[in-house]
């Protein structure tokens, strides 16, 4: 099985990416762990990507795609995966190389997002506040499209953030 986590940042991706992962007993892979990872190396590509999250933006897709693909050829995630942070753009979608059994969108509201980020307790370079607020605003005009492109394919599953759930039945 091969599932697609998608979420403002702040959603909870990365925690439900790891409930899942153990549930379903599939690996976890985190586009933005990856590129956390490749930032740190004293390459060029690195500091390119280290300038990238630093700023906010999305890496492009011509490095995107390609590091993805990489990872994802690899024997850990042959019998399937649950992916966090891809696909970021619709191009990034359509060039997808991978079947996708289903994607979970798991929706917040901005405020909540700004709210949870700032009082993450892992230290992180992307998290200053007007990082923050670029990438809340990336993804809505990024990845926006994304979902309505993965809702028009009927692979789309939208859940409702837990904790909102959780505050809603009390």
């Amino acid at each position: 099985m091969r599932i697609i986590l998608i979420g403002i940042p702040g959603a909870g991706k990365s925690t439900q990416g790891n409930l899942l992962s153990k549930q379903l007993k599939l690996p976890y892979l985190s586009t933005g762990h990856i590129f956390r990872l490749l930032s740190k190396e004293k390459s060029v590509q690195g500091r390119y990507i280290k300038e990238m999250l630093h700023s906010g933006n999305l890496i492009p897709d011509v490095k995107t795609l390609p590091i993805v693909e990489e990872y994802l050829s690899r024997p850990a995630y042959s019998r399937g995966y649950i992916l966090d942070g891809f696909p970021r753009t619709v191009h990034q979608a359509k060039e997808f190389k991978q079947k996708i059994d289903k994607v979970v969108y798991i929706t917040l509201e901005d405020k909540d997002a700004l709210w949870r980020i700032a009082f993450r307790t892992e230290e992180r370079d992307d998290q200053a506040a007007a990082t923050i607020i670029h990438r809340i605003q990336t993804f809505h005009t990024s990845t926006d499209p994304v979902i309505e492109h993965f809702r028009n394919a009927d692979l789309l599953e939208e859940i409702e953030d837990v904790y909102k759930r959780q505050a809603d039945k009390t």
